[in-house]
């Protein structure tokens, strides 16, 4: 794969020698182009050794070439590391004042960007707004990494591992080159989901009782990591919903974070009219405390505690269900039930009667309880569907569940309309 490997001017830098050797190790034609203020960290003979190739910044080197044209137009993708809030802003505006912007404007490939700057940068409005408009056009920005950063602050703004950003970009590549063969009739047996759009929640909400404290589940986010990442090696295109999580998002998704359970709705109910496949898997809270205090409760000793009145959470699931249905959409909608046993039925019974109240297509079944499932890295689960199909069952790591859940899907999508 022939692969453009553009350098921001951060002392992340340095890191990105590994990314070119993974990228080159792995057998791929990589072009670097530096910036200018990158060559003050990492000098071109260090780029020119691990390339083998020569490596330049200028539009007015190699003429004969024409090479503001033809590196962005031969290339198959383009990955920018790490892509510094002034590279970020100038690929935004569209600015071309040096190769690597022309060679951005010129990409008709898949393009990645892996931040790395302060934090305060990174949360800056600007900088938002510059991230945002950059997706909004196609390329994918990762999230940087949280940790300590060039001083002795910590936060945002790190720099993914090479490994990660490598990770991240031979997916997107995967998912470009599916979308292309998809079009062509080629490779649907290897990337079922190409051409697709999933979105998907994970982790816990939180429902705020004051500044300080809030209602929480145990989720982890396992599954929708492992979930995200089978679809994206299904070559589908990844939103991903992230509320509290123990885990980091996968590298190689639209992230999109929330807090509670009404940010979680506001933010699927946006996703879904884009979206060919929703996967609910977020432990959604079903309550909410009525009132949420400005400051901290405090205990006195000459009171009682407090009481907290809890009001329902909406059902987000079956409201995706409604807007479907009302809109005439066609995405196939998949739920996530976590289920105990009791008195008036044992897991299996409640999850159908759960299946029939919620309208999706698709229940992915697992009982729960103290070191079960939650936070665990092995799990069991049973696939319910709406149309009466057996139900199928699933279990061994994380992973080997959420092969199983995006292949049932594939298959589900297959038997009711081909892509596009």
């Amino acid at each position: 794969m022939r692969i453009i490997l553009g350098v921001g001017g951060g002392i992340a830098a340095y890191k990105v020698a590994s990314l070119l050797r993974l990228f080159t190790e792995a057998g791929h034609d990589v072009t670097v182009i530096p910036t200018e203020a990158a060559t003050r960290f990492v000098g071109t003979a260090t780029w020119e050794a691990l390339s083998g190739k020569p490596v330049s910044n200028s539009v007015f080197d190699d003429v004969e070439k024409v090479n503001h044209v033809r590196l962005g137009h031969d290339a198959e993708l383009v990955v920018v590391a790490p892509a510094t809030a002034d590279l970020l802003a100038k690929a935004a505006s569209g600015l071309a004042a040096d190769l690597l912007g022309n060679t951005l404007l010129m990409a008709h490939c898949p393009v990645l960007f892996a931040p790395a700057m302060h934090s305060e940068m990174w949360q800056h409005p600007a900088t938002r707004a510059n991230v945002e408009t950059l997706r909004s056009r196609g390329a994918t920005v990762l999230e940087p990494a949280v940790g300590r950063l060039t001083g002795a602050d910590s936060g945002p703004g790190r720099l993914p591992e090479p490994e990660a950003i490598f990770e991240a970009a031979v997916a997107l590549a995967g998912a470009g080159n599916a979308v292309s063969g998809a079009a062509s009739g080629a490779g649907d047996d290897a990337k079922p989901l190409a051409g697709r759009t999933v979105t998907i929640s994970a982790g816990g909400t939180r429902e705020a009782l004051d500044p300080v404290r809030f209602l929480g589940n145990r989720s982890s986010g396992k599954q929708g990591v492992a979930l995200a990442r089978a679809a994206l090696d299904a070559g589908a295109r990844v939103t991903f919903l992230a509320a509290h999580m123990d885990v980091e998002p996968p590298a190689g998704v639209e992230l999109v974070r929330v807090e509670s359970a009404l940010e979680l709705r506001e933010a699927a109910l946006a996703a879904a009219p884009t979206s060919d496949v929703i996967i609910m898997a977020a432990a959604v809270a079903d309550f909410r405390p009525a009132e949420v205090s400005d400051t901290k409760i405090k205990k006195k000793d000459d009171e009682d505690a407090p009481l907290v009145r809890l009001v329902r959470n909406p059902d987000i699931l079956h409201e995706l269900v409604q807007a479907r249905n009302a809109s005439g959409g066609n995405q196939l909608i998949v739920g996530f039930a976590a289920e105990t046993g009791d008195a008036d039925g044992d897991v299996l019974e409640h999850a159908q009667a759960k299946l029939a109240r919620k309208g999706c297509e698709l229940l992915v079944v697992n009982q729960v309880g103290v070191g079960r499932v939650f936070g665990q890295d092995e799990t069991s689960v049973v696939i319910l569907a709406a149309d009466g199909t057996g139900p199928q069952s699933a279990s061994g790591s994380k992973a080997d569940v959420a092969a199983a859940v995006v292949d049932r899907i594939a298959a589900e999508l297959a038997r009711v309309a081909p892509a596009g």
